[in-house]
């Protein structure tokens, strides 16, 4: 079974930067939206960024102008760019993979990568 697999995670002040990255556990053909959310605790997760395999990004309102996603397609990997992290940024990231057939939608997931902003 196909996972994403995240790194970067980690403790930083506020106001730092951190940079994520995640790539599929095995090659898979054509991912079509790659994106992360993020967990607090006691929190839905919620949808920080996604970024189509064209280059075309959306971003939380809440993440907007401090957080940049990019993806290699090549490699079929994401990147997240955090800059002037703020507390309320500290939760479980998770990178999703989606791959659209004619038929079938296949969402892929990681396990999650800690970030923790200090005040």
């Amino acid at each position: 079974q196909v996972q994403m697999v995240e790194s970067g995670g980690g403790l930083v002040q506020a106001g730092g930067s951190l940079r994520l990255s995640c790539a599929p556990s095995r090659s898979i053909f054509n991912i079509n939206l790659m994106g992360w959310y993020r967990q607090a605790p006691g929190k839905q997760r919620e949808l920080v960024a996604t970024i189509t395999s064209g280059g075309s990004t959306n971003y939380a309102d809440s993440v907007m102008g401090r957080f940049s996603i990019s993806r290699d397609n090549a490699k079929n990997t994401v990147y997240l760019q955090m800059n002037s992290l703020k507390p309320e940024d500290t939760a479980v990231y998770y990178c999703n993979g989606r791959r659209q057939t004619i038929s079938t939608t296949f969402n892929y997931w990681g396990q999650g990568t800690q970030v923790t902003v200090s005040s």
